[in-house]
C-alpha cells in the first residue's frame, strides 16, 4: 500500500466483502513492523494505558500521551492509516472541547481519524467533527472508558434489548457522520446484525464473524509483556514475552559469569605504523 487507507476505500471495502485488519500500535518499532506486515489500518489506542503505562484501566491516560503516541507511530508507518483513541473526558463535556481536542491529535499528532467510545448521546460532537473535516470512528459493546461504570469487562448484546440498543445506537452513530465503528465483546449474532444493517464498516475485537474487519490488540496477538492474560477472543501468533525473557536471562548470566563481553566484541588498539626513511635527492646517504 503506498498511502494510507481513506474512509471512502474503507467503506468500498466492506462493500466488496474484503475484511479490513487492523491492529493497535503505540510506538515508532511496532508501528513500522505492522505496516511492513500489510495492516490496513493502525489504532493508537489508550489500551497503552494499559499494555504500556501500566496502569489498571484507560482512565488515568492523558490527551497528552495519545499525542505523544501517535507522532511515534505515524512516523514508523507513514503509508498507513492512523486512528486515535480520544480518551477519558477530552470529549462529553462540550463540542468546543470534542473539536479542540481532536484537532489537536490530527494536527499536533498527525492521525487521520479519531475513534469515540459511545452511542447516539455522541451524535452532535461527530456530527461536529466531520463537518470541521474530522474523520469519526465510533465504539460500541464493552467501553473500557466506562468500565468503572457498567462493573467490568462484560460481554454485550446478550438479550434483546442490548442487542436492539446497540443496532439504534450503531445507526446513530453513522447517520452522524461516522465511518466506521468498532464492536467490542460483542455476541455474535448482534455484531453480525450490526453490521448488516450499516453500509459503514464495523471492525470487531471479540465481537465474532460477522463483522467487515478484526482488530487486535499487538501485545496480545503476539503476546508481548509479562503476565499476558488468555482471552477467548485472541488467538495469539507468537510468544516474543517468553523469548524476550529468555534472551535477556542469558544476557545476564553471561555477564556475571564472565563470557560476555567476547574478544569479538572489544576494540583493540592499532599499532602505530613506522616512520619510513626519507631519502635526499641531493647528497648524503639517507638518515
Amino acid at each position: 500500500m503506498s498511502q494510507p487507507l481513506t474512509p471512502p476505500k474503507m467503506k468500498s471495502m466492506k462493500a466488496q466483502g474484503s475484511p479490513i485488519a487492523m491492529v493497535t500500535a503505540y510506538d515508532y518499532p511496532s508501528a513500522r513492523l505492522a505496516e511492513e506486515a500489510g495492516v490496513d489500518v493502525l489504532l493508537v489506542g489508550d489500551s497503552l494505558g494499559n499494555v504500556v503505562l501500566g496502569y489498571e484501566t484507560t482512565v488515568p491516560v492523558t490527551l497528552e500521551d495519545m499525542i505523544y503516541h501517535t507522532r511515534a507511530v505515524v512516523r514508523g508507518a507513514p503509508r498507513t492509516m492512523i486512528v486515535t483513541d480520544m480518551p477519558f473526558a477530552t470529549y462529553r463535556g462540550s463540542k468546543e472541547q470534542t473539536l479542540r481536542n481532536a484537532a489537536r491529535l490530527m494536527q499536533e499528532g498527525g492521525a487521520h481519524a479519531v475513534k469515540l467510545e459511545g452511542g447516539a448521546e455522541l451524535g452532535d460532537e461527530i456530527a461536529l467533527l466531520v463537518s470541521a473535516g474530522i474523520p469519526v470512528i465510533g465504539h460500541l459493546g464493552l467501553t473500557p472508558q466506562s468500565v468503572l461504570q457498567i462493573g467490568g469487562y462484560k460481554v454485550q448484546g446478550r438479550d434483546e434489548a442490548e442487542a436492539a440498543r446497540l443496532l439504534a445506537d450503531a445507526k446513530a452513530l453513522e447517520q452522524a457522520g461516522a465511518v466506521a465503528v468498532v464492536l467490542e465483546l460483542v455476541v455474535e449474532p448482534a455484531a453480525a446484525a450490526v453490521s448488516r444493517a450499516l453500509s459503514i464498516p464495523t471492525i470487531g475485537i471479540g465481537a465474532g464473524r460477522g463483522c467487515d474487519g478484526q482488530v487486535l490488540v499487538y501485545h496480545d496477538l503476539i503476546r508481548y509483556g509479562s503476565g499476558i492474560r488468555d482471552k477467548r477472543f485472541v488467538k495469539p501468533y507468537a510468544d516474543v514475552g517468553e523469548t524476550i525473557r529468555s534472551a535477556v536471562s542469558q544476557y545476564v548470566s553471561e555477564v556475571k559469569n564472565g563470557r560476555f563481553p567476547e574478544e569479538s566484541h572489544a576494540f583493540q588498539t592499532q599499532a602505530q605504523p613506522q616512520e619510513k626513511p626519507t631519502t635526499k635527492l641531493y647528497g648524503g646517504d639517507p638518515k
